[in-house]
């Protein structure tokens, strides 16, 4: 067994585990060649050559070595409730796969089973100085999804990550996706919502318990709510934003982007308006259409809008003409009609005869015009009424 000692612990690199991971500390999220290197050789061969230094380029991750103890992050994330998942595992979210750099393990603390996401889930993303246009839509969409069973996926950042989570938590499940470790809030505002998704969801993170959020880690947290998520929804967004970054990371992998139009002058929506413009993203206003874009193809599928259909649509282009001559109060003989419309008295009066039939026409003294229907007597009423309020007093 070959281990390594740091200030008196000893841990198993041959454990895979272990193994797995001290890569999360000691590489940054996204290394591609320590990605790379992981799949060629596996986690253990791959500590052992930076151990030994037979590789070069891993010369840059020898100065976390002196702080490497993965058994004591796990011992803090078993403190806090936490499991840590990795490649093999049941609940191990296939769709990380599909990245160039998939995260060597997943630090995870609530009671969602992240195998869920494949299936049915949703990221809801948008920028932090959302606006109160942003916030409603937010809520509103997240909490439709989660009501159909789709769990929203989010990075509890402030604006609309934190509405997403909060709509959701209401009538169903969300995940948040970390740039630190699972065991602290960021913001640190959102310490409650934190402690609510871990009784009623769950938070994931690819760096170990104590790690700071930084700009990069930022960037790659993004990338595993696209990678995770069945399809992803940007609800506001600047032209340059993280949420940009998600929707076009999950483009690129090929899951659907949804894009929640805004103001054409506000500057919050000026990102959603590109990605449609751009072919990236389809427009998307409720939740409804959010589920027909990520769902099931013919169980998911939202109904066409519903049209109220005018009598006068099934009508043939020459009974219209000579509908909208008819006068409203008074008949008008055929022959004017005729004028009217632009037609001969005989296909005039054809026409009339189909309009009578529909009720749309009606004879009235020597002419035509058109049906008058007869008013409610509710509407009598109200019309009696309204007279005898504005009748002078006395008079």
């Amino acid at each position: 067994m070959i281990t390594t000692r740091h200030r008196g612990l000893t841990f198993d690199r041959d454990d895979v585990v272990l193994a797995r991971a001290a890569w999360s500390r000691l590489a940054e999220p996204g290394d591609v060649r320590v990605a790379a290197l992981i799949e060629r050789v596996g986690p253990r061969e791959a500590l052992r050559a930076l151990v030994s230094r037979d590789v070069d380029w891993l010369d840059r991750y020898v100065p976390r070595l002196a702080d490497l103890d993965p058994l004591r992050d796990l011992e803090t994330l078993r403190r806090c409730g936490g499991r840590l998942l990795h490649p093999g595992c049941d609940e191990w979210p296939q769709g990380l796969e599909a990245l160039a750099a998939p995260p060597t393990c997943l630090w995870v603390r609530g009671p969602v089973d992240l195998r869920d996401l494949g299936e049915r889930s949703v990221a809801i993303v948008g920028a932090r100085a959302s606006t109160a246009y942003g916030e409603h839509v937010t809520g509103e969409i997240a909490c439709g999804v989660a009501d159909r069973g789709f769990v929203v996926v989010s990075g509890l950042a402030y604006g609309v990550d934190g509405a997403a989570h909060r709509a959701s938590l209401t009538s169903g499940r969300s995940v948040a996706v970390l740039a630190g470790g699972v065991d602290r809030a960021y913001p640190q505002g959102h310490h409650a919502l934190m402690n609510a998704l871990v009784d009623d969801g769950a938070v994931v993170s690819e760096v170990p318990p104590g790690s700071a959020p930084t700009r990069s880690r930022f960037l790659q947290r993004n990338r595993l709510i696209a990678a995770v998520s069945s399809g992803t929804v940007v609800v506001e967004a600047a032209l340059r934003s993280g949420a940009l970054n998600t929707a076009r990371t999950a483009a690129a992998l090929g899951r659907p982007v949804g894009a929640v139009p805004g103001p054409v002058t506000s500057a919050a929506s000026a990102g959603c308006h590109e990605l449609v413009r751009d072919g990236r993203a389809v427009l998307v206003t409720d939740a409804a259409e959010v589920v027909d874009l990520v769902g099931r193809i013919g169980a998911d599928a939202v109904a066409p809008s519903a049209v109220t259909e005018s009598e006068n649509d099934a009508l043939d282009d020459v009974t219209r003409r000579v509908l909208e001559a008819l006068p409203v109060r008074t008949g008008r003989p055929i022959d004017r009609l005729a004028c009217t419309a632009g037609l001969d008295g005989g296909t005039v009066q054809a026409a009339l005869g189909r309009l009578a039939l529909l009720g749309l026409a009606e004879r009235h003294g020597h002419g035509w015009r058109l049906h008058r229907r007869p008013r409610s007597r509710k509407a009598d009423d109200e019309k009696r009424a309204a007279a005898v309020v504005r009748a002078p007093v006395g008079g």
